[in-house]
Protein backbone atom coordinates (compact mmCIF):
# COMPACT_ATOMS: atom_id res chain seq x y z
CA UNK A 1 0.00 0.00 0.00
CA UNK A 2 2.67 2.37 0.99
CA UNK A 3 4.37 2.08 -2.72
CA UNK A 4 1.02 2.38 -4.49
CA UNK A 5 0.72 5.92 -2.68
CA UNK A 6 3.93 6.81 -2.84
CA UNK A 7 3.74 6.25 -6.62
CA UNK A 8 0.34 8.23 -6.52
CA UNK A 9 2.04 11.25 -4.56
CA UNK A 10 4.87 10.87 -7.23
CA UNK A 11 2.80 10.92 -10.46
CA UNK A 12 1.18 14.26 -8.72
CA UNK A 13 4.47 15.50 -7.96
CA UNK A 14 5.75 15.05 -11.78
CA UNK A 15 2.34 15.90 -13.21
CA UNK A 16 0.88 18.51 -11.29
CA UNK A 17 -2.45 19.64 -10.97
CA UNK A 18 -3.20 20.24 -14.34
CA UNK A 19 -2.18 17.05 -15.65
CA UNK A 20 0.82 18.23 -17.49
CA UNK A 21 4.66 17.07 -16.86
CA UNK A 22 6.60 19.26 -15.33
CA UNK A 23 10.35 19.83 -16.88
CA UNK A 24 12.72 17.81 -14.00
CA UNK A 25 11.13 14.47 -14.82
CA UNK A 26 9.95 12.35 -18.18
CA UNK A 27 7.05 10.37 -16.96
CA UNK A 28 6.87 8.13 -19.93
CA UNK A 29 10.01 6.63 -18.72
CA UNK A 30 8.33 4.79 -15.22
CA UNK A 31 8.69 1.06 -16.07
CA UNK A 32 5.63 -0.40 -17.27
CA UNK A 33 6.25 -3.39 -14.42
CA UNK A 34 7.02 -1.08 -11.72
CA UNK A 35 3.64 -1.64 -10.43
CA UNK A 36 4.42 -5.14 -9.91
CA UNK A 37 7.55 -4.97 -8.54
CA UNK A 38 7.28 -4.81 -4.12
CA UNK A 39 10.58 -3.09 -4.11
CA UNK A 40 9.50 -0.49 -6.55
CA UNK A 41 10.54 3.21 -5.19
CA UNK A 42 10.86 6.87 -7.46
CA UNK A 43 14.03 6.88 -5.93
CA UNK A 44 15.13 3.47 -7.18
CA UNK A 45 13.94 4.31 -10.33
CA UNK A 46 15.77 6.78 -11.37
CA UNK A 47 18.88 5.15 -10.23
CA UNK A 48 18.07 2.53 -11.62
CA UNK A 49 18.12 5.09 -15.19
CA UNK A 50 21.25 7.14 -14.13
CA UNK A 51 23.28 3.37 -13.80
CA UNK A 52 22.18 2.40 -17.00
CA UNK A 53 23.73 5.34 -18.36
CA UNK A 54 26.98 6.11 -16.31
CA UNK A 55 27.69 1.90 -16.38
CA UNK A 56 26.58 0.55 -19.51
CA UNK A 57 28.38 -1.81 -19.91
CA UNK A 58 26.60 -3.36 -17.26
CA UNK A 59 23.55 -3.45 -18.26
CA UNK A 60 24.07 -4.72 -22.09
CA UNK A 61 20.43 -4.40 -24.77
CA UNK A 62 19.05 -7.45 -26.46
CA UNK A 63 20.54 -8.47 -30.17
CA UNK A 64 17.18 -7.65 -32.86
CA UNK A 65 15.88 -11.26 -34.63
CA UNK A 66 17.77 -9.89 -37.15
CA UNK A 67 19.84 -6.69 -38.65
CA UNK A 68 17.93 -3.50 -38.56
CA UNK A 69 18.24 -0.86 -41.11
CA UNK A 70 16.20 2.15 -40.29
CA UNK A 71 15.98 5.53 -42.22
CA UNK A 72 15.99 8.33 -39.94
CA UNK A 73 13.56 10.80 -41.89
CA UNK A 74 11.71 14.21 -41.56
CA UNK A 75 11.94 16.93 -44.49
CA UNK A 76 11.22 19.61 -41.84
CA UNK A 77 14.49 20.59 -40.47
CA UNK A 78 14.95 21.13 -36.40
CA UNK A 79 12.85 18.26 -35.10
CA UNK A 80 15.90 16.62 -33.83
CA UNK A 81 16.52 14.53 -36.86
CA UNK A 82 20.08 14.02 -36.57
CA UNK A 83 20.53 14.51 -32.83
CA UNK A 84 17.94 11.41 -32.19
CA UNK A 85 19.78 9.67 -34.68
CA UNK A 86 23.69 9.69 -33.58
CA UNK A 87 22.20 9.40 -29.82
CA UNK A 88 20.07 6.51 -30.45
CA UNK A 89 23.20 4.86 -32.04
CA UNK A 90 25.08 6.03 -29.48
CA UNK A 91 22.83 4.36 -26.48
CA UNK A 92 22.45 0.82 -28.07
CA UNK A 93 26.49 1.06 -28.74
CA UNK A 94 27.75 2.12 -25.31
CA UNK A 95 24.99 -0.90 -24.27
CA UNK A 96 26.60 -4.29 -25.93
CA UNK A 97 25.32 -3.72 -29.58
CA UNK A 98 27.37 -2.89 -32.48
CA UNK A 99 25.21 0.20 -34.64
CA UNK A 100 26.37 2.01 -38.00
CA UNK A 101 25.70 5.27 -39.01
CA UNK A 102 25.17 6.09 -42.30
CA UNK A 103 25.60 10.16 -43.06
CA UNK A 104 23.94 11.00 -45.85
CA UNK A 105 22.96 14.96 -45.19
CA UNK A 106 25.54 16.88 -47.02
CA UNK A 107 25.83 19.03 -43.79
CA UNK A 108 27.72 16.15 -42.07
CA UNK A 109 26.17 16.61 -38.85
CA UNK A 110 26.41 13.01 -37.98
CA UNK A 111 29.57 12.75 -38.89
CA UNK A 112 30.62 15.59 -36.59
CA UNK A 113 28.32 14.51 -33.48
CA UNK A 114 30.06 10.79 -33.75
CA UNK A 115 34.06 12.66 -34.45
CA UNK A 116 34.95 11.04 -36.80
CA UNK A 117 36.80 13.06 -40.39
CA UNK A 118 34.64 14.04 -42.87
CA UNK A 119 37.00 16.53 -44.56
CA UNK A 120 37.34 16.25 -48.55
CA UNK A 121 38.58 13.72 -49.58
CA UNK A 122 38.03 11.02 -47.14
CA UNK A 123 36.34 7.79 -48.24
CA UNK A 124 32.49 8.42 -47.76
CA UNK A 125 29.05 7.97 -48.38
CA UNK A 126 29.76 10.13 -51.95
CA UNK A 127 32.31 7.28 -53.06
CA UNK A 128 30.10 4.62 -51.67
CA UNK A 129 27.22 5.46 -53.76
CA UNK A 130 28.95 6.34 -57.21
CA UNK A 131 30.27 2.99 -56.36
CA UNK A 132 33.97 3.86 -55.76
CA UNK A 133 34.51 1.96 -52.44
CA UNK A 134 32.93 -0.98 -50.84
CA UNK A 135 31.02 -0.36 -47.32
CA UNK A 136 33.71 -1.80 -45.54
CA UNK A 137 36.36 0.83 -46.81
CA UNK A 138 34.67 3.95 -46.25
CA UNK A 139 33.40 2.92 -42.84
CA UNK A 140 35.17 4.67 -39.73
CA UNK A 141 35.22 3.95 -35.70
CA UNK A 142 34.08 6.46 -33.58
CA UNK A 143 36.23 7.86 -30.94
CA UNK A 144 32.92 7.29 -28.42
CA UNK A 145 32.80 3.66 -28.91
CA UNK A 146 33.78 0.31 -30.52
CA UNK A 147 30.54 -0.36 -31.48
CA UNK A 148 29.75 2.96 -32.72
CA UNK A 149 30.62 3.11 -36.69
CA UNK A 150 29.84 5.61 -39.51
CA UNK A 151 30.02 6.47 -43.01
CA UNK A 152 30.49 10.29 -43.22
CA UNK A 153 29.68 12.27 -45.26
CA UNK A 154 31.81 15.41 -47.21
CA UNK A 155 31.06 18.24 -48.96
CA UNK A 156 31.36 16.35 -52.37
CA UNK A 157 27.63 15.09 -51.42
CA UNK A 158 26.41 18.53 -51.90
CA UNK A 159 25.98 18.18 -55.64
CA UNK A 160 25.95 14.19 -55.95
CA UNK A 161 22.02 14.28 -56.32
CA UNK A 162 22.50 15.85 -59.47
CA UNK A 163 25.21 13.35 -60.63
CA UNK A 164 22.52 10.74 -59.64
CA UNK A 165 20.09 11.69 -61.64
CA UNK A 166 22.27 10.39 -65.28
CA UNK A 167 23.07 7.33 -63.34
CA UNK A 168 21.36 3.93 -64.05
CA UNK A 169 19.23 2.47 -61.09
CA UNK A 170 19.69 6.22 -59.35
CA UNK A 171 16.95 5.25 -56.58
CA UNK A 172 18.98 1.91 -55.21
CA UNK A 173 22.64 3.34 -55.20
CA UNK A 174 23.03 2.94 -51.66
CA UNK A 175 20.66 -0.32 -51.23
CA UNK A 176 23.25 -1.92 -53.48
CA UNK A 177 26.08 -0.89 -51.50
CA UNK A 178 24.36 -2.22 -48.27
CA UNK A 179 24.05 -5.65 -49.64
CA UNK A 180 23.83 -8.41 -46.78
CA UNK A 181 27.02 -9.38 -47.19
CA UNK A 182 28.81 -6.12 -46.92
CA UNK A 183 26.89 -5.47 -43.66
CA UNK A 184 28.27 -9.07 -42.64
CA UNK A 185 32.01 -7.68 -43.31
CA UNK A 186 31.00 -4.72 -40.99
CA UNK A 187 29.29 -6.96 -38.53
CA UNK A 188 26.27 -4.65 -37.07
CA UNK A 189 23.31 -5.36 -35.59
CA UNK A 190 21.68 -2.29 -36.46
CA UNK A 191 21.92 0.53 -39.22
CA UNK A 192 20.60 3.98 -39.30
CA UNK A 193 20.48 6.32 -42.33
CA UNK A 194 20.63 9.90 -41.49
CA UNK A 195 18.47 11.53 -44.48
CA UNK A 196 19.01 15.50 -45.35
CA UNK A 197 15.85 17.48 -44.59
CA UNK A 198 14.22 17.16 -47.93
CA UNK A 199 12.50 14.66 -50.21
CA UNK A 200 15.36 14.81 -52.87
CA UNK A 201 16.78 11.78 -54.30
CA UNK A 202 19.27 10.96 -51.33
CA UNK A 203 15.91 10.33 -49.13
CA UNK A 204 14.49 8.62 -51.68
CA UNK A 205 17.83 6.55 -51.65
CA UNK A 206 17.22 6.03 -48.01
CA UNK A 207 13.66 4.81 -48.09
CA UNK A 208 15.13 2.03 -50.35
CA UNK A 209 17.84 0.99 -49.01
CA UNK A 210 16.04 0.18 -45.33
CA UNK A 211 13.88 -2.00 -43.81
CA UNK A 212 12.32 0.50 -41.65
CA UNK A 213 11.44 4.53 -40.64
CA UNK A 214 11.45 6.20 -37.58
CA UNK A 215 10.14 9.51 -37.16
CA UNK A 216 11.40 12.54 -35.21
CA UNK A 217 8.52 14.88 -34.67
CA UNK A 218 8.84 17.77 -32.32
CA UNK A 219 6.14 17.99 -29.73
CA UNK A 220 5.55 22.41 -31.03
CA UNK A 221 3.61 24.16 -33.39
CA UNK A 222 3.59 23.05 -36.72
CA UNK A 223 5.32 19.43 -36.25
CA UNK A 224 2.90 18.23 -38.26
CA UNK A 225 3.54 20.28 -41.10
CA UNK A 226 4.54 18.06 -44.13
CA UNK A 227 4.08 15.44 -42.60
CA UNK A 228 1.60 14.44 -44.86
CA UNK A 229 4.01 14.98 -47.61
CA UNK A 230 6.70 12.69 -46.19
CA UNK A 231 3.86 10.06 -45.42
CA UNK A 232 2.74 9.92 -49.35
CA UNK A 233 6.75 9.80 -50.52
CA UNK A 234 6.78 6.62 -48.37
CA UNK A 235 3.81 5.17 -49.57
CA UNK A 236 5.34 5.76 -52.90
CA UNK A 237 8.39 3.89 -52.31
CA UNK A 238 6.38 0.84 -50.33
CA UNK A 239 4.57 0.94 -53.68
CA UNK A 240 6.91 1.19 -56.22
CA UNK A 241 10.69 0.63 -55.24
CA UNK A 242 10.88 -1.13 -51.56
CA UNK A 243 7.59 -3.24 -50.52
CA UNK A 244 8.98 -4.28 -47.65
CA UNK A 245 9.46 -0.74 -45.72
CA UNK A 246 7.33 0.10 -42.65
CA UNK A 247 7.27 3.26 -40.18
CA UNK A 248 8.23 1.33 -37.76
CA UNK A 249 8.66 4.11 -35.21
CA UNK A 250 8.01 7.75 -33.93
CA UNK A 251 9.95 9.52 -31.36
CA UNK A 252 8.88 12.29 -29.86
CA UNK A 253 11.52 15.37 -29.27
CA UNK A 254 11.67 18.76 -27.79
CA UNK A 255 9.23 18.08 -25.33
CA UNK A 256 8.59 20.84 -22.75
CA UNK A 257 5.95 19.75 -20.06
CA UNK A 258 5.09 23.37 -18.79
CA UNK A 259 3.13 23.82 -21.93
CA UNK A 260 0.29 22.37 -22.36
CA UNK A 261 1.03 22.58 -26.07
CA UNK A 262 3.36 19.61 -26.15
CA UNK A 263 1.02 17.63 -24.29
CA UNK A 264 -1.57 17.94 -27.24
CA UNK A 265 0.91 17.32 -29.93
CA UNK A 266 1.94 14.53 -28.16
CA UNK A 267 -1.52 12.79 -27.70
CA UNK A 268 -2.28 14.13 -31.37
CA UNK A 269 0.93 11.95 -32.30
CA UNK A 270 -0.24 8.80 -30.31
CA UNK A 271 -3.45 9.03 -31.33
CA UNK A 272 -3.02 9.15 -34.95
CA UNK A 273 0.11 6.80 -34.91
CA UNK A 274 -0.85 4.25 -32.41
CA UNK A 275 2.02 1.75 -30.70
CA UNK A 276 4.77 2.43 -32.81
CA UNK A 277 5.09 5.87 -31.10
CA UNK A 278 7.87 5.14 -28.24
CA UNK A 279 6.86 5.98 -24.63
CA UNK A 280 9.88 7.67 -23.91
CA UNK A 281 9.56 11.12 -24.79
CA UNK A 282 12.91 13.70 -25.67
CA UNK A 283 12.81 16.71 -23.51
CA UNK A 284 14.00 19.95 -24.31
CA UNK A 285 17.35 20.20 -23.21
CA UNK A 286 20.27 22.60 -23.05
CA UNK A 287 22.70 19.56 -22.61
CA UNK A 288 21.16 18.12 -26.07
CA UNK A 289 21.95 21.81 -27.92
CA UNK A 290 25.04 22.04 -26.47
CA UNK A 291 26.43 18.68 -27.15
CA UNK A 292 26.77 19.14 -31.29
CA UNK A 293 29.14 22.23 -30.46
CA UNK A 294 31.66 19.94 -28.94
CA UNK A 295 31.42 17.25 -31.36
CA UNK A 296 29.88 14.47 -29.10
CA UNK A 297 26.64 13.09 -28.94
CA UNK A 298 24.67 14.09 -25.06
CA UNK A 299 25.22 10.67 -23.69
CA UNK A 300 29.41 11.33 -24.48
CA UNK A 301 29.07 15.27 -23.32
CA UNK A 302 26.80 14.67 -20.77
CA UNK A 303 26.09 10.99 -19.69
CA UNK A 304 23.97 12.25 -16.49
CA UNK A 305 21.95 14.56 -17.69
CA UNK A 306 17.76 14.55 -18.48
CA UNK A 307 18.44 14.29 -22.14
CA UNK A 308 21.33 11.76 -22.36
CA UNK A 309 18.80 9.20 -19.74
CA UNK A 310 15.98 9.64 -22.06
CA UNK A 311 18.13 8.93 -25.40
CA UNK A 312 19.21 5.75 -23.50
CA UNK A 313 15.90 4.96 -22.73
CA UNK A 314 14.15 5.25 -26.05
CA UNK A 315 17.27 3.25 -27.23
CA UNK A 316 16.52 0.64 -24.63
CA UNK A 317 13.00 0.73 -26.25
CA UNK A 318 13.92 0.25 -29.77
CA UNK A 319 16.17 -2.58 -28.53
CA UNK A 320 13.46 -4.48 -26.68
CA UNK A 321 11.30 -4.16 -29.38
CA UNK A 322 13.36 -5.43 -32.60
CA UNK A 323 14.37 -8.64 -30.15
CA UNK A 324 10.66 -9.07 -29.56
CA UNK A 325 10.57 -8.52 -26.07
CA UNK A 326 7.16 -7.51 -24.18
CA UNK A 327 6.75 -4.11 -23.81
Amino acid sequence: MFHVKQRELVRERRLGTSGRCDTEVNPSTLSDDSENRPDWTPIGEEAERAARVLHPEEYSFPRPRRRRVVTVANQKGGVGKTTSAVNLAAGLALHGLRVLVIDLDPQGNASTALTVDHRSGTPSVYELLIGEVALADAVVASHQSPNLLCVPATIDLAGSEIELVSMASREARLKEALTNEALDEVDVDYVFIDCPPSLGLLTVNALVAAHEVLIPIQCEYYALEGLGQLLSNIELVQSHLNPQLEISTIVLTMYDGRTKLADQVADEVRQHFGEIVLRTVIPRSVKVSEAPGYGQTVLAYDPGSRGSMSYVDAARELAERGAGVAA
